[in-house]
């Protein structure tokens, strides 16, 4: 009603004015929420997911509230526009699911290690939804959340997957009646020379994840450690404030990220309006519509490289900031738009040079002048898997992820040779992925299967008691009563206690917690 009496720069103004106010509201609503009743909502949830399958127990975790919470939180920091996205949280909601449901049966609720096996399979659920992706959701619990994984955890992760990915396909969610997000369909086949360009966007994404790793631990520390940290509503506030001035003025980061990757994807057929699609057309041209020829840029095509440019700093350089704020925050989305950015402008870039000079040595055996030689769509999504590999450091089940998002399974090499090489160039600079590196930052005790370590001391060193030494306090199975449990309780301060057969034969078959001893008690 408003806009209706305004024209020209009175409704610039006006549109801006309310993006700025829309953004400023949903993020103080969101944070406001998950301070006062659920703190465990905030962050990405798959560092913690990790720990908690690894044998740590976070209380409260994976709560109803938290359940609660997060769901309508992460809606409403997706609409305040802010660089994050959906995905990872979607995991942290799936296992909060998984948890509740265990806690209905007593042969999971009483059995923390058959709970952790639902909670891996809700992982992959977690992941099917969040992309359309049910065999990547199985690898990317296998490969990148889950500490133990036999084969009957395998198949419940499969299955978990398969009925979240019927489901996802019957609510039909994207309203392109496809499971998945980011469908996409070349009509160009990859060529061996285009290798060169895709490695070299896997060493760009290799070198965004490193950049990314140590300057959002840094920042994250910072946090922890000065004044900032006692602010959460206050940061939050003014990261949105900035996003949203900066943001709009610029297409390509006004609009939500999802749409912005699913247009970066996009091959330019002759009905595309976009301005990446502003090409000259030749008027004599005779091909079939899905058939067209590269041909030279526009100035459409001039002016979004320009944007897009500045969009992808942008990106970069807020993403730093935004992850690890107190609201619901992923990363998978943010990394992609920045890998499909980047990947964009090479394509673009890549295409007429073909053009231009098909001449060359490196064009010659492959691009004829009125053919379709390059499709820059596919270099976007190379870039979004590279970014992505950078920052997780994920590889298989990355792979599989990006060609079930898209349907390109024939582009599944240029996929692998992308993130093996961003995984190569990041791993020279630090092993660990951002997951791994917030874990070490908030100090859970996580032992890394994937970490090598060199041990020089040996059990005699570290083993009490030693020799003159009182002896160890432990529960014994045979004859301890109750009142000998709390008198051990009131006289010692220890957090746990071993439990062994008797006090003769010292053989242990357990171990109780202080804590579980007093509750039950």
């Amino acid at each position: 009603l408003l806009l209706s009496f305004f024209q020209g720069a009175s409704a610039y103004i006006l549109n801006y004015f309310l993006y700025i106010m829309w953004a400023l509201c949903f993020a103080f609503l969101a944070v406001s929420l998950v301070r006062v009743f659920a703190p465990y909502a905030c962050g990405s949830g798959i560092p913690e997911i990790k720990t908690i399958l690894s044998g740590f127990i976070i209380r409260g975790y994976l709560g109803k509230w938290t359940l609660l919470i997060k769901t309508v939180t992460l809606v409403l920091v997706v609409s305040s526009g802010l660089s994050l996205g959906k995905e990872g949280p979607l995991v942290h909601v799936a296992c909060c699911c998984g948890n509740f449901f265990s806690s209905l049966f007593s042969k999971y609720s009483k059995n923390e290690g058959k709970r952790r096996e639902v909670l891996s399979a809700a992982a992959a659920a977690g992941v099917s939804v969040a992309f359309g992706a049910p065999i990547g959701g199985v690898l990317f619990s296998l490969e990148e959340v889950s500490y133990y994984f036999p084969l009957k955890t395998l198949w419940r992760s499969f299955f978990a997957a398969l009925v979240a990915a019927f489901t996802l396909r019957s609510i039909n969610p994207f309203g392109n009646s496809r499971l998945v997000l980011f469908y996409v369909e070349y009509h160009t086949p990859w060529y061996m020379a285009e290798l060169f360009p895709f490695i070299l966007l896997g060493v760009f994404g290799g070198l965004w994840g490193t950049l990314f790793i140590r300057c959002n631990i840094e920042w994250c520390r910072r946090r922890k450690t000065t004044k900032l940290g006692k602010y959460p509503v206050l940061e939050v506030i003014v990261i949105t404030a900035i996003t949203a001035i900066i943001a709009y003025p610029n297409p390509y980061t006004r609009r939500s990220t999802s749409e912005l990757i699913s247009e970066l994807f996009n091959d330019c057929g002759a009905l595309e309006s976009s301005q990446l699609c502003d090409y000259i057309n030749d008027p004599n041209m005779t091909r079939p519509v899905d058939d067209i020829p590269d041909r030279p840029a526009g100035p459409g095509v001039y002016t979004a490289m320009w944007q897009l440019a500045l969009a992808l700093v942008f990106k970069i350089v807020i993403t730093i900031f935004t992850f690890g704020m107190k609201i619901p925050s992923g990363l998978f989305i943010p990394s992609m738009a920045v890998g499909a950015m980047a990947g964009r402008m090479v394509g673009i870039g890549v295409e007429q040079l073909a053009y231009h000079h098909h001449d060359w040595i490196i064009f010659r055996n492959w691009c004829r002048p009125g053919a379709d030689c390059v499709t820059p769509g596919l270099y976007a999504m190379v870039g979004a898997a590279a970014c992505l590999g950078g920052v997780t450091r994920m590889t298989v089940s990355l792979v599989v992820i990006m060609f079930e998002l898209t349907g390109g399974l024939e582009y599944i090499v240029p996929l692998m040779a992308a993130a093996v090489t961003s995984k190569w160039v990041a791993d020279a600079f630090g092993k660990e992925g951002i997951y791994e590196a917030h874990i070490h930052l908030n100090g859970y005790p996580f032992l890394d299967v994937k970490d090598e370590f060199t041990h020089r001391t040996l059990a005699t060193d570290v083993m009490r008691p030693r020799r003159g030494e009182a002896p160890l306090s432990v529960l014994t199975q045979d004859s301890m009563t109750v009142e000998d449990v709390e008198t051990l309780i009131k006289e010692t301060d220890y957090n746990g206690f071993p439990v062994v057969v008797s006090k003769d034969s010292e053989r242990l078959i357990g171990f109780a917690q202080r804590r579980e001893l007093i509750l039950a008690i």
